[in-house]
């Protein structure tokens, strides 16, 4: 748990429970006070951050009174109802998913419902994205379950490169640079993710050919359904 607040120079308030990062953290950065609880953290912030494992959450609010609190909830599965059983119908509730890339300032946080406090907060981290309900929510929220399949791919694609005598460390550097720069047209919001595809690949090129044999309709069927299984676990928490 986490609260936020702007203007006596102590702007980030930590609870206790991760200790030694929480140390680590106020040690690291100006402005950043670990309180001795989280009744302290809450009575300190403007802006409450619930951060902690799904199993945990429970423990960590027991007792926590948040009254005229704005409470932001990171944690994947936990919905507004669970919260409100546990925190009262009054509390003002945002559910939000903020990528590591926010640290960069270049990653939007798909936020629900849309609070203007909240959206500021985020758009300086790079952008805030309101959904209309808790349903879109959650389908943002499983894509995100995709990103450690991102580098599992590249890193498969080193590997093949090491079967046919690339040395690790350099079939490692060049696929970092093949992809580098692929992500950085991924910022050219002009274009659709389609019409990228469609620029970086000659008809009856290379591209062209690995797209149509690898990934193939049965593959994009099963992504769909590996989607659709953990979006309805999402949903059924």
């Amino acid at each position: 748990m986490a609260g936020l607040r702007h203007g006596d120079g102590r702007w980030c308030f930590l609870s206790p429970r991760g200790a030694r990062t929480a140390a680590e953290l106020a040690e690291r950065h100006e402005g950043v006070e670990v309180c001795a609880g989280n009744q302290e953290v809450v009575d300190r912030a403007e802006l409450v951050i619930l951060a902690v494992r799904r199993r945990d959450w429970r423990d960590a609010l027991a007792g926590v009174r948040v009254d005229g609190k704005i409470v932001v909830n990171v944690m994947a599965g936990v919905g507004h109802d669970d919260l409100r059983r546990t925190l009262g119908a009054g509390t003002t509730l945002v559910r939000a998913i903020p990528l590591p890339t926010v640290r960069e300032r270049r990653s939007v946080t798909v936020v629900h419902p849309s609070h203007p406090e909240v959206d500021a907060f985020f758009a300086r981290l790079g952008g805030a994205l309101p959904v209309a309900d808790e349903a879109a929510f959650d389908v943002l929220s499983a894509l995100t379950g995709t990103l450690t399949t991102h580098y599992a791919y590249l890193a498969a694609l080193a590997s093949w490169a090491t079967g046919h005598g690339i040395s690790p460390g350099d079939a490692d550097r060049y696929v970092r640079g093949l992809f580098q720069g692929v992500g950085r047209s991924l910022g050219d919001e002009t274009r659709s993710l389609a019409r990228l595809a469609a620029d970086h690949e000659t008809p009856q090129g290379n591209n062209e050919r690995i797209r149509t044999t690898w990934f193939t309709p049965a593959n994009v069927e099963a992504l769909t359904q590996a989607l659709d299984g953990l979006l309805a676990d999402l949903r059924s928490r």
